[in-house]
């Protein structure tokens, strides 16, 4: 196979990313802008990638479609580009990039090979294409090796497996740590907020666990803008967890911390428009202040 020409749903803060990767490295990248933001095109713009009219149109142009919507979205977009695939006779192959579980892959993998496409299981770890290391995206499933072209430019590409799901769990398991842990922080800080020993208790975490309150410092007060994204992730998460015997109780808890995070007028920014200057005292007493009474 060969991916030339190479579609982005849709042109968030990762997708437009790794767009913009990809037409560095040579793809003709385009995407759909119907119904978008100004924002999401001022972000496909910037990529340089192509806005076509619609789905059909999007199918009927490329070698490959790689989705990249929130998890909540991921179904739906997969059933849309199964239509417009049934309608036009298109066949790109999909990579189903989202942060989704195992199981919920192998049933978006049915949408689309039903269709009469190629289906290739993905999960993105890491920061967007051209912040810090590079981004990896793994992939699993018989066609999963395919994808080794598309290696470069911010982007690394590790097949791990011809079974579907596989690159899912790695996603599961990885953001099950790195957004869970950023949860227990913030919960563990707006109780000790709540039960007025937030100052005593962060003068504590800077001597005796330097190195977390280092990273509370650069993360909490950031939370809120990716707060209302990772709602569903982590209901991905613990169904991950409990379809393997494991607790799913950590990120259902986990949700409810996004949930607070969602909540607070910081929820309105975006990656960009984060106010920098907003430190981690200041963030927790207005997290705080969102809590629900107590039952």
């Amino acid at each position: 196979m060969s991916y030339h020409r190479i579609a982005i749903v849709s042109p968030g803060d990762m997708g437009h990313a790794i767009g913009r990767a990809l037409a560095e490295g040579g793809h003709d990248v385009v995407t759909c802008l119907a119904g978008r933001s100004p924002v999401s095109r001022a972000r496909a713009e910037r990529a340089g990638m192509r806005d076509v009219a619609d789905f059909r149109a999007l199918v009927s142009g490329v070698d490959l479609v790689l989705s990249i919507v929130p998890p909540e979205a991921a179904a739906e977009t997969a059933g849309s580009i199964a239509e417009a695939m049934g309608a036009t006779g298109a066949r790109p192959v999909y990579v189903e990039c989202n942060a989704i579980a195992p199981q919920s892959t192998r049933a978006i993998g049915e949408v689309i090979t039903a269709a009469g496409a190629v289906y290739i299981d993905g999960g993105i770890v890491g920061n967007p294409p051209g912040v810090a290391a590079p981004t990896r995206l793994y992939v699993s499933g018989p066609a999963a090796e395919s994808l080794m072209e598309l290696d470069g430019n911010g982007i690394v590409i590790r097949a791990c497996g011809s079974e579907i799901g596989r690159a899912s769990a790695i996603k599961m398991c990885y953001a099950s740590i790195t957004k869970g842990a950023n949860t227990l922080f913030t919960a563990s800080l707006v109780a000790a907020e709540a039960l007025g020993i937030g100052e005593v208790f962060q003068a504590e975490l800077a001597e005796s666990q330097a190195a977390f309150f280092k990273r509370m410092n650069a993360v909490i007060p950031r939370l809120p803008a990716d707060s209302g994204r990772w709602i569903a992730e982590m209901d991905e998460i613990a169904a991950t967890f409990a379809s393997v015997g494991v607790t799913a109780d950590f990120h259902h808890g986990a949700r409810a911390v996004y949930e607070l995070l969602n909540r607070t007028p910081f929820a309105a920014e975006t990656r960009e428009t984060i106010d920098a200057n907003r430190g981690l005292a200041a963030s927790i007493r207005v997290y705080a202040g969102h809590l629900a009474p107590p039952a």
